[in-house]
């Protein structure tokens, strides 16, 4: 595929594109806290990334932040930022969807300011990737932007961007957009399969993608709307298929988190209907850094995956540190190369 791109947003202060929203609603907080209003802090239910952004400029700020996190589903990498930067973190024995019905009762009662995706602010400075994009194309119209999705505030932040655009004239099209989703955490692909009939939210099981393992998202209802007025698409990956991407990826050169797996499946896939075209301009957005899901990739090249095969996996050999063990290995390696 000739005209692929990856729109990387995982190379921002806190390593994902969730930089983008929170320093504009942690600014309009700092300005309603010097304004006497009474916000004693803010606070999120996160998967790792939110609350790695909350704190990070809510520390910068001097504001106090309040992360939700369910225990022992998030990687290290991302547990460690908010308890770094100084956040109250409270550990719970639920998934996100429980972190986040307590998050919106809390703040129903106590002075705190939510800062989920919820927040229309949020959505406001993720919009500006879409802005970037066409400004980074010297304003032509790529044909597809593909976005991976768990809470799905970011598929509609991509639509509003564009939208925007669009009406003031700087751009007469919008991309079609896709968004790519966990076959452990599906509920909009399978929403969109069944036409849009009746949204059932689903138990999300693990997936390597953790920062999408969502099962009933707040924006769903945006989702749709920036789905069916962009012609838009719903994909999903299973766990194989998006390590296997994610892998083949960082082969390249890259070095992305597994959500850009499951993006990088959605568009092979349809590359693979001839939904996509061999000359079609595509964006796929890279959400957040690999550094975050070392973990991940380290299991996968030790193929340590129960029941899945890692063919793309490149462990490291062990060799005994003589001359002629060196000189073996390597000469085998380098006939396979040559």
């Amino acid at each position: 595929m000739n005209d692929l791109w990856v729109k990387q947003c995982g190379i921002s202060h806190t390593g994902s594109f969730k930089d983008l929203g929170m320093t504009v609603l942690v600014s309009q907080v700092n300005r309603l806290r010097k304004m006497n209003k009474p916000l004693v802090g803010v606070g999120c239910a996160s998967t790792g990334d939110t609350s790695a952004a909350l704190s990070a400029y809510c520390a910068a700020a001097g504001i106090p932040s309040i992360v939700f996190l369910p225990a022992n589903k998030i990687s290290m990498a991302q547990l460690v930022q908010p308890i770094a930067n100084g956040a109250f973190v409270l550990s719970m024995d639920t998934d996100f969807d429980g972190c986040m019905k307590l998050i919106r009762e809390i703040t129903s009662e106590l002075p705190i300011y939510l800062a989920n995706s919820l927040n229309s602010l949020r959505l406001e400075g993720q919009k500006t990737a879409a802005i970037e994009i066409l400004q980074q194309f010297d304003w032509e119209v790529p044909d597809w932007v593909i976005i991976p999705g768990g809470n799905l505030g970011n598929i509609y932040a991509f639509y509003k961007g564009f939208k925007m655009c669009e009406e003031l004239g700087l751009v007469n099209r919008i991309p079609r957009l896709v968004c790519a989703q966990s076959a452990n955490a599906n509920p909009l692909y399978l929403h969109y399969k069944s036409g849009w009939k009746n949204f059932t939210p689903v138990k999300a099981t693990t997936t390597f993608a953790s920062a999408i393992q969502i099962g009933d998202p707040v924006s769903i209802d945006r989702a749709v709307y920036a789905l069916k007025n962009s012609d838009g698409i719903v994909e999903e990956a299973t766990e194989e298929e998006m390590m296997d991407e994610m892998a083949a990826a960082d082969s390249t050169g890259m070095f992305v988190c597994p959500h850009t797996g499951v993006a990088l499946v959605a568009l092979k896939k349809l590359r693979e209907k001839g939904v996509i075209g061999k000359s079609d301009r595509t964006v796929v957005v890279s959400t957040a850094h690999g550094l975050k899901f070392t973990q991940a990739k380290i299991v996968y090249h030790s193929k340590e995956i129960e029941g899945m095969s890692c063919k793309f996996a490149n462990p490291p050999v062990e060799v005994a540190a003589e001359y002629g063990a060196v000189m073996d290995v390597l000469t085998k390696y380098l006939s396979k190369v040559s």
